[in-house]
């Protein structure tokens, strides 16, 4: 399980990334790359990094599902998850 802090840090940057989404695609547009620079950091889509919904996880990330594949395959062994199930032959 992840840090609170973590988790929120990275909740903080989503929050950031869409308030100034526009203003960053505009200045990008008009090619004010002094501006861009003054935006804060953490307002650049490319510094999210998908977590677990659920645990904060950072690695083993299943985009499909958005949680990480411990937590899929907790959820899959216990029918949580609709149309997944554990395979024998």
């Amino acid at each position: 399980m992840a840090k609170e802090s973590m988790k929120a840090r990275e909740r903080k940057r989503e929050r950031l990334v869409e308030v100034y989404a526009e203003k960053r695609a505009a200045l990008k547009a008009a090619g004010d790359w002094d501006a861009l620079q003054k935006l804060p950091r953490n307002s650049a889509k490319v510094r999210l990094h998908n977590r677990c919904n659920l645990t904060g996880r950072p690695r083993g990330y299943m985009r499909q599902f958005g949680i990480s594949r411990v937590t899929f395959r907790e959820m899959a062994n216990k029918g949580l998850i609709p149309g997944v199930k554990k395979a024998s032959w």
